[in-house]
């Protein structure tokens, strides 16, 4: 993009051994949340991370998917499993039984080699792994349930929860979905319904359909649950909270991917907790985090107590996936002749032109944008929720231009000095008013710049409005 040879440092590869078996009420989810723990959002940064051991076999192949979609969250440069027999039966259910085949004659090169090395090793006993909650602001930050009541009571952090979500890309297979929804029928035996707003997000057409067709929204809507569009929603920001002020200290918990500040629902006092969707849906039960469903009791409508059983689900549909309504449009054979004729006066699409050519000379007479203090995600970069709309409209998105970015000057967002007036405004009109008068600009900010969502976005906002440099001590993988 820059006209400059790009060069790509050989990454380090990451063993994380499993050994024992998942069971109960400890998910795929949780092994990923242990390794955040251990490795924190920076520490996968430039490395693969492997899964080997004999503990893989007792992942589903979409457990699996979990687990390497939430690699991002530790600065992953990708994660893999070794290929399988519960791959080969996802992939033979959904239609791609050559790729199966092809796969299994194969395996052999699928596998760690005998003896393979590593950088540095991980090891996880899974019939010792706990159920985690990681949160809040920050995916890496772990509790386990007997811990995260006392952990908010000490921290000030509010207990009782407003709205528990499951769902996304993240974690809404057909395993994850009949997990959740046992719990759902358990509470429903005894009468039992959600204490908080429940909602629940299909990721794709498919399981939507599935679902549908199966009844595993019954159940779930019956306690209480909205379902809604298979889309990603508040995953990313997507969700309108007009019962929550803006600046209003609250928690919800997720079986999102990740929680940082503000991204759910554009409110910074939003406090997110990250779990499985069998904990999610558990903890709604009883809407408050001093709740241990593997050890603490329900109340049910008769004034019995009573204490969840692990859940259980099947890890694919014995019917086959429902693909639910198709909605592809294929684009033409040879598109070249096809002119794009946008409104000029659209406020949500607009054709990109090219940047400017760098010169060839240095950068001189910069001014300093911003220098950000502390985290600075793709959603301080960019922020999603209201945004998303303008995302072909780059001049208009860029109006989101680290609004949500901290200033070391004065602890706060989006508040800057203007150094050519000596006034303190907004980030994005600065970088405008330098911009137009021919001026570059620079950022400065710190460690792991950039992580979380893949969000183009983030990289071209600060080049349309004039920014020539972003100088940080390290830049998170994904960006």
């Amino acid at each position: 993009m820059a006209g400059l040879p790009w060069e790509l440092k050989c990454p380090k590869v990451i063993g994380v051994h499993l050994i024992g078996k998942l069971d109960g009420w400890t998910v795929p989810k949780d092994v990923i949340l242990k390794v955040a723990d251990i490795l924190t959002v920076a520490g996968g940064t430039g490395a693969i991370i492997e899964y080997h051991g004999p503990g893989v076999d007792s992942i589903s192949c979409t457990g699996m998917a979990t687990i390497c979609n939430m690699g991002a969250e530790i600065g992953a440069t990708t994660s893999l499993f070794p290929f399988n027999d519960r791959m080969s039966k996802y992939l033979k259910v959904t239609g791609r039984s050559a790729i199966a085949e092809l796969a299994a004659k194969h395996r052999h090169n699928l596998v760690p080699d005998e003896g393979a090395e590593y950088d540095k090793v991980i090891e996880i006993n899974l019939s010792e792994l706990e159920p985690h909650i990681n949160g809040p602001f920050t995916p890496d930050l772990a509790h386990t349930l007997d811990k995260v009541g006392q952990r908010a009571k000490e921290k000030d952090w509010p207990e009782d929860i407003k709205t528990a979500l499951i769902g996304s890309c993240t974690n809404s297979s057909y395993e994850d979905m009949t997990r959740a929804a046992s719990i759902a029928k358990q509470a429903l035996e005894k009468g039992v319904k959600a204490k908080c707003q429940f909602v629940v997000t299909p990721g794709s057409e498919q399981i939507r359909a599935t679902m549908e067709r199966d009844g595993l929204d019954k159940p779930l809507e019956a306690i209480g649950a909205t379902v809604l569009a298979n889309a990603c929603g508040p995953c990313i920001g997507q969700w309108n909270r007009p019962e929550v002020k803006k600046g209003e200290k609250n928690t919800i918990v997720t079986s999102y991917n990740r929680n940082f500040t503000g991204r759910n629902d554009g409110n910074p006092a939003t406090h997110c907790f990250v779990a499985s969707p069998e904990i999610v849906t558990a903890m709604a039960l009883q809407g408050t985090l001093n709740f241990n469903p593997l050890s603490d009791s329900l109340t049910s409508a008769s004034g019995e107590q009573f204490q969840l059983k692990p859940p259980y689900g099947d890890e694919l549909p014995s019917r086959g996936f429902d693909p639910g309504e198709d909605t592809f449009l294929a684009p033409p054979q040879d598109g070249s002749g096809i002119a794009l004729d946008v409104d000029p006066n659209s406020k949500r699409l607009q054709l990109l032109s090219a940047f400017d050519a760098w010169n060839g000379k240095d950068i001189e007479d910069a001014l300093v944008l911003i220098k950000i203090a502390g985290k600075c995600t793709t959603d301080h970069i960019s922020a999603a929720g209201q945004w998303l709309k303008y995302r072909g409209h780059l001049d208009n998105i860029s109006e989101n231009l680290f609004i949500s970015a901290v200033n070391s000057e004065n602890g706060e967002a989006n508040k800057v000095k203007n150094q050519l007036s000596g006034e303190y405004s907004g980030v994005p009109s600065t970088a405008r008013s330098y911009k137009a008068k021919g001026i570059p600009w620079v950022v400065f900010g710190e460690e792991n710049y950039g992580e979380g969502s893949s969000r183009e976005h983030a990289a071209l906002e600060p080049r349309h409005l004039g920014g020539r440099a972003i100088i940080v001590k390290s830049f998170a993988r994904i960006h």
